[in-house]
């Protein structure tokens, strides 16, 4: 019986060991991160530490998700009615060939999406000066983009095409124009994200947050692209 009772503290020689594995191995600072033998697999690492003290929702991702919903719901409405009024055969519906710097719109907007992507690529392996040359591109390639709509409604203007008295004329404008206008705020958007990257930083939380925020950018930003497919099939295909 005594003996028994004797038996746990014969153990307790080895748990020094153990603490001292402890101290060394999960310790505060860099030190943890980059000794991962030292430390007991039930100890959190600093870097686990901060993904759970950086878990709350992602701000630019809600934001993104919500304004991509009510851009759906818009366009949504809108080219319902386009296709009801285009199936109707209306008298007044008299479509257009579209002009060619629609055309050139498209291919701006596609490079666009090209050049945000080598962006975001290098926002996520911390090339800081990759970053903001492609940003720098892809703002470009989105203001070329407005311009180059300014330029085709100019162009249906001299040609006589007038949003009074023919619908397909007025969803011309409308679409292209409400389309222009969320181009605007990508453009913003990306404005936002050239600023944010415009210094380096070796703050974890820093880069983590540029991470987020160039994804949920480029969400927006392809979506934008997408949908102005959606609007060249719909408009020129589709009279």
């Amino acid at each position: 019986m005594k003996l028994g009772t004797v038996e746990p503290t014969m153990e307790r020689p080895s748990d020094p060991p153990r603490a001292a594995a402890r101290f060394f191995g999960g310790g505060t600072g860099n030190g943890g991160r980059d000794g991962g033998d030292g430390g007991g697999g039930d100890n959190p690492q600093p870097d686990a530490l901060a993904d759970s003290v950086d878990s709350h929702p992602d701000k630019a991702k809600v934001v993104t998700w919500f304004l991509l919903l009510i851009v759906l719901m818009t366009f949504g409405g809108m080219i319902g009615a386009y296709v009801v009024i285009a199936t109707n055969g209306a008298a007044e519906w008299r479509p257009f060939d579209l002009p060619l710097q629609v055309w050139i719109s498209t291919l701006l907007l596609i490079a666009s999406s090209v050049t945000y992507e080598f962006a975001r690529n290098a926002v996520y392996a911390e090339r800081d000066r990759r970053s903001k040359q492609f940003l720098i591109a892809t703002t470009a390639l989105g203001a070329a983009f407005i311009s180059s709509q300014l330029l085709v409604w100019l162009a249906l203007v001299n040609r006589g095409f007038y949003m009074r008295g023919n619908p397909y004329a007025g969803f011309f404008y409308i679409l292209t124009a409400v389309h222009a206008v969320h181009v605007v705020g990508g453009i913003a958007a990306l404005g936002s994200i050239l600023l944010r990257t415009w210094h380096p930083t070796r703050l974890d939380t820093e880069i983590r947050y540029r991470r987020n925020l160039a994804r949920s950018v480029g969400w927006y930003w392809h979506f934008m692209g997408g949908l102005w497919i959606v609007l060249l099939v719909l408009l020129g295909f589709w009279k």
